[in-house]
């Protein structure tokens, strides 16, 4: 069986997703959108481990958001927050931008209960 997610540095394996969420070891950080194929940008990862940061394609999360995916970005207008523009922001978007869905995975993501 392949694993979800072997760390870049010291090589440590997570079977699945689930598992992976819910080491108390792994935190969320970052988030580096690609504009053109949302379900391409990176989610961020520290291993507290190691120390290291690993990226995951946001699209293997997408299947953790159930609701609207509106079909225009709203970056550049007056009303967008910009948080994509910035990785560190994890905050979720409240505009109907077609972006706004990966915000709503990101929060899911950030708190999901870490197992010790």
């Amino acid at each position: 069986m392949e694993a979800f997610k072997t760390c870049t540095y010291c090589e440590y394996p997570w079977l699945s997703r689930e598992e992976f969420l819910r080491d108390p070891n792994i935190t969320l950080v970052g988030y580096q959108v690609n504009f053109e194929e949302l379900e391409l940008g990176l989610f961020l990862f520290n291993h507290e481990t190691c120390r290291t940061t690993m990226a995951i394609r946001a699209g293997l999360f997408k299947d953790l958001y159930k609701g609207p995916v509106f079909k225009e970005r709203q970056t550049g207008f007056e009303q967008c927050p910009e948080y994509c523009l910035h990785q560190d922001i994890l905050d979720i978007c409240r505009e109907k931008c077609e972006c706004a869905y990966v915000r709503e995975v990101l929060q899911k993501v950030r708190h999901w209960p870490k197992h010790h």
